[in-house]
Parts: C-alpha cells; structure tokens; sequence
C-alpha cells in the first residue's frame, strides 16, 4: 500500500494560536504543517508550533515600511517549504495582491461569521449589534476583496438572548476548530474545484 501524498502546508498567525492547535491535533494525514509564520513576536502561537517541532518564521510587520515589502519577505523565507497552501488562522493582516496572485488559490482563511455578512473586524460583535438569531463561521479561499473569496465550508451557530460578544466568540470558535481541518484535509486531497465563485466539494 502506497503511502499518503503529503501537501507542505504554511500556517499564518497572529495571536494564541487556538486554530493551529486544532489544526494540529487533528493530524490530518495528507497536510504537512511544514512552517508556521508569525508577525508577532511573543505569541503564544509560536510556543504552540514549537512544542510540536515545527519550524516558525517570525517576521514582524512592524519592521517593514509596507505590506508588500513585509510580504515578500515572508515569501524568501518560507519559499523553501516548498508550500502547497497557506492557511490564515487568525492572520491579522490584509493580503496585498502580491501575496494573493503568488499562491493564487491556495490560500484559505478562517473567517467569524457566515460570509458574506458580517467581513471585516469585530463580526461577532456585528452580529450581536444585528440581533441575528444565527451567526457561525466560514473558510473560504483568500482573494483581493476582503473576506469575499469562494465559500469551501461554513457553520451555523445560534445566538442565544443572554450571549455576550466573549460566549458567542467561544461558541464560534469552537466551529471554527471543526471546520479549519476539514477544510484543509479537503485541499490535501483533491477534493475542492473552484468554479467561478463556487466550491464543489467532491466526496
């Protein structure tokens, strides 16, 4: 029996890293997380990738006097991973075409809300505000538009009257934790097509 085709997978953060964990820990058997990269130094993301060896890149934006600069250096230094799909969870910075059309279609990102409402910054709180009965979340492929690529999976969670924007957050990041793998292990193996806008998912 031939051994399972592995894609070298980036994995970009920002912060504690709870998306990363969930990455890791669901072993997803045909993603190789071949590099974590960090624009902030100190996080606990990066203690995370370390405990389980696996190579960090720590480039802080804060160096570079713009996002492409900023971007291009993070390429020199993970185009040796030789990457397959970059995987944004909880990035918190916006891609400059550059990044984009370099891994064009393999970048996805994890995203709090169900897109298209509620893009951008603060959404469980957007959602709130709204007074929504559901909200949830979604991972979709990254292009220029924020927030606005092709849907590859989402999930539905329900907004109870006494939730504040801190249980909300952990209901949906719970999903997210769900979601971000699968939608990976989906890629690894083949079983995404983009069609225009759309996403099917082959089984």
């Amino acid at each position: 029996m031939s051994a399972i085709s592995k894609t070298n997978v980036a994995v970009f953060v920002s912060g504690s890293g709870t998306n990363l964990q969930a990455i890791i820990d669901s072993g997803i058997e045909s993603a190789n997380i071949a590099v974590v990269v960090c624009n902030t130094p100190g996080a606990m993301a990066i203690e995370r990738a370390k405990k389980h060896r696996i190579p960090v890149e720590i480039v802080n934006s804060k160096d570079f006097k713009s996002r492409e600069k900023f971007e291009r250096h993070i390429v020199a230094k993970i185009d040796k991973y030789d990457i397959g799909l970059v995987v944004l969870a909880g990035f918190m910075r916006i891609l400059t075409p550059y990044f984009i059309n370099r891994f064009r279609n393999r970048i996805i990102n994890i995203h709090p809300s169900l897109l298209p409402s509620f893009p951008g910054i603060n959404s469980v709180r957007q959602a709130l505000d709204y007074g929504v009965k559901q909200t949830g979340c979604t991972v979709h492929f990254v292009g220029e538009e924020v927030d606005a690529g092709p849907i590859i999976l989402q999930v539905a969670v329900a907004v109870a009257e006494e939730d504040t924007e801190n249980t909300l957050l952990e209901k949906v990041h719970a999903q997210e934790h769900s979601i971000l793998p699968e939608a990976i292990r989906l890629f690894c193996e083949g079983k995404l097509t983009l069609r225009g806008k759309k996403v099917l998912v082959s089984s």
